[in-house]
């Protein structure tokens, strides 16, 4: 899952994306509110973390013109500013959760897998497919109990599947998911991490299909043993 950080503090910038990104997200950030509406309107994202005191525009600005485009991405403001006033300011606009500073990191990766089942529409932290199950909170995945061990790009590459299941998934798409800026994504990547996670699944009985120019495809309707 995608996320982006608008943050003008540098070192809690690099400190908070270098913790998410170990729990498997992939982490864009920004330092300014100019910048942020920027990448927002050019780029996808599966949730934005927004400080409120951002130079050349504030938090607040962004998510005003975020929510006047009609943007539904989940949004989590994340603040030194405690008052009563901003918090109801801050939710009136359209943020989805209100987090102040200082916290506790297990506290912010919580909220932040709440607001991704939130984005969704899911209300478990549990993905499932048959026998399959992807343990969103834990960062895991089962067949009949038995822990596939899938590396961190597998795993989401499973999750993106089957948040989609049912229906195609592009490569695009997939890439969208699972890289952030700084990462250099060569042509048979999403290829190489389907192949082996094709391989795992397939003697288990599930099945992810290659429709050719269209994308990937986990189907709903597959027979498990």
């Amino acid at each position: 899952m995608r996320i982006l950080f608008v943050e003008d503090d540098v070192i809690l910038a690099e400190s908070l994306s270098g913790s998410l990104q170990l729990s498997g997200y992939a982490v864009d950030s920004v330092n300014n509110g100019d910048r942020a509406v920027t990448v927002l309107e050019h780029s996808n994202f599966d949730l934005v973390i927004l400080d409120l005191g951002l130079p050349k525009l504030d938090g607040f600005e962004v998510l005003r013109r975020m929510r006047a485009r009609r943007s539904q991405v989940p949004v989590l403001i994340l603040t030194a500013r405690d008052g009563l006033e901003d918090r109801v300011s801050g939710l009136d606009l359209g943020a989805d959760d209100y987090l102040t500073k200082p916290f506790d990191l297990p506290e912010l990766e919580a909220r932040v897998r709440a607001l991704l089942r939130r984005g969704r529409g899911a209300t478990s932290a549990k993905l499932t497919l048959g026998s399959l199950t992807l343990d969103t909170t834990a960062r895991r995945a089962f067949v009949d109990g038995q822990d596939l061990q899938l590396p961190t790009r597998e795993l989401t590459v499973l999750e993106v599947l089957l948040l989609h299941c049912g229906n195609v998934v592009s490569k695009e798409q997939m890439c969208d998911h699972l890289y952030s800026w700084d990462k250099e994504i060569t042509p048979n990547a999403i290829e190489v991490y389907i192949h082996r996670l094709r391989k795992k699944l397939e003697p288990l009985n599930i099945t992810i299909r290659t429709l050719r120019g269209l994308g990937y495809l986990l189907d709903d309707d597959i027979e498990t043993a």
